[in-house]
């Protein structure tokens, strides 16, 4: 199913708990529709970012909050949200979490079937091998069972979970929306709790008005009670490689209707849904740059020329990753551009940033291309809440960045301390970046051997 345009509020107060938060996407998101949230981060570069654009945080591990912290979050929160970390199951990564795949099923059935958790934690030390991240992708599953026997929740389970991946997930997500559809267990009871799951898909980002091709397979739920969510519907056209738009050099023309339509699922709409938008283009967003240009990517070439792609100013970006500053850009005839990167703003405004996003920290690279895209989440967390969609333009204004005592406060409130780490965040010698750090380097056990990293 697709969501419509009319909405129907079913939660009075939604409160987005944002697991793997990074540096703010889904929560901006959030913010668009007037929605609070509370992001649970592990990096302390993302963190930088998130205090300074005051968002609130706990500068924490997600696994170590739920073994050790879970009673301490605000009872309030009733929207589970994630995308775990990708790295193990995209393409580009390392492969780990895509050869244990069958196991990560297998686990998800024994959590469901109310395995023990240190059974299930000492599976999962053996399956993460080299890159304990492959394990993260069960949290949001652990999280949804815990709230069930929290106290502090009195048990009261999340209403809403959404959850994001890279597209090779599918088949995992389409494990736990059995799952959730077969009911989760609480602990004394043979009642179980069940939701209702719309249909495991894989969206495109430009489909919804982001100027990047980007693919993410999206899981939402909602408790049985509240009836079947929707997947967001499609406002835009997909982009065609194979067939790319030739329009005027200027940029000047609208492209009509190049590149394919996202497909339409199941929606049981009786109103016909609005022809589809163009895809938007790069030159619409990056206004600051002269044209024409392209963007030459150096990613996963190999450092052969020949093998790089080209995207011109009248097209979607390329996916924006953290090697986002390995893209050259170049004056069609090839000589160099001014400048001759995607600057940090620039990406942060591919991925739908507000344009004045205040990126802090280092790896600012990897926060931009880990991030969700603002516009893309807000799509998804409309359609999940059944919330109508504010103009895509408000992404586009300034963004209202808290003075020095609202920061201090935030990061008083994530860290423990107004000025720095406390106690309960991550040790600063487990917090390099895997962008930097060899898989054989890092911690292998433990609350530090997780990433919190997208």
């Amino acid at each position: 199913m697709t969501s419509s345009d009319t909405a129907s509020r079913f939660l009075e107060n939604p409160y987005i708990l944002d697991l793997f938060a990074g540096p703010g996407g889904l929560d901006v998101a959030a913010r668009m529709l007037d929605v609070p949230s509370l992001g649970i981060e592990w990096d302390k570069n993302a963190c930088e970012t998130r205090y300074e654009a005051g968002l609130p945080t706990w500068h924490a591990d997600v696994s170590a909050v739920r073994q050790h912290r879970f009673e301490e979050l605000p009872k309030e929160l009733n929207v589970l949200a994630g995308g775990p970390p990708c790295q193990t199951y995209s393409v580009a990564g390392n492969g780990a979490g895509r050869k244990a795949l069958d196991k990560v099923k297998k686990l998800i059935h024994e959590l469901v079937s109310g395995a023990d958790e240190k059974a299930i934690d000492e599976q999962l030390e053996q399956l993460g091998g080299d890159d304990p991240r492959t394990a993260l992708v069960l949290e949001p599953l652990r999280y949804a069972i815990k709230a069930l026997n929290s106290e502090n929740r009195a048990g009261r389970p999340f209403d809403v979970i959404v959850l994001e991946q890279v597209p090779a997930v599918k088949e995992l997500w389409n494990v736990y929306k059995s799952a959730l559809e077969q009911g989760l267990p609480r602990q004394g009871e043979t009642k179980r709790v069940k939701y209702e799951v719309a249909k495991v898909e894989t969206l495109h980002t430009e489909a919804y008005g982001v100027p990047q091709t980007r693919r993410r397979t999206i899981l939402i739920a909602r408790l049985a009670r509240h009836g079947a969510p929707l997947l967001p519907r499609p406002t835009h056209y997909t982009f065609n490689s194979r067939k790319p738009w030739e329009g005027s050099p200027s940029g000047e023309e609208e492209v009509a209707q190049a590149g394919t339509v996202q497909p339409e699922l199941d929606s049981g709409e009786t109103e016909k849904p609005p022809p589809p938008k163009p895809w938007v283009p790069m030159w619409k967003v990056l206004e600051e740059r002269e044209l024409p240009f392209e963007i030459r990517s150096n990613y996963g070439s190999g450092g052969d020329p020949k093998k790089r792609g080209v995207r011109t100013h009248r097209q979607p970006s390329f996916t924006v990753t953290g090697k986002v500053s390995r893209n050259a850009v170049r004056h069609p005839d090839g000589t160099a551009h001014d400048p001759d990167r995607l600057t940090i703003r620039e990406a942060g405004i591919l991925q739908t940033f507000p344009p004045n996003y205040p990126w802090s920290g280092g790896d600012q690279s990897q926060q931009v291309g880990n991030a969700v895209p603002p516009l893309f989440g807000m799509h998804v967390l409309a359609a999940a809440l059944s919330l109508p969609l504010p103009p895509e333009e408000r992404l586009r204004e300034k963004w209202a960045e808290p003075d020095v005592e609202e920061r201090s406060t935030l990061r008083k409130k994530g860290c423990g301390a107004s000025d720095g780490c406390g106690p309960d965040c991550p040790k600063p010698e487990d917090q390099s970046s895997p962008s930097t750090a060899s898989t054989t380097s890092r911690p292998r056990t433990g609350a530090s051997a997780k990433r919190s990293v997208k």
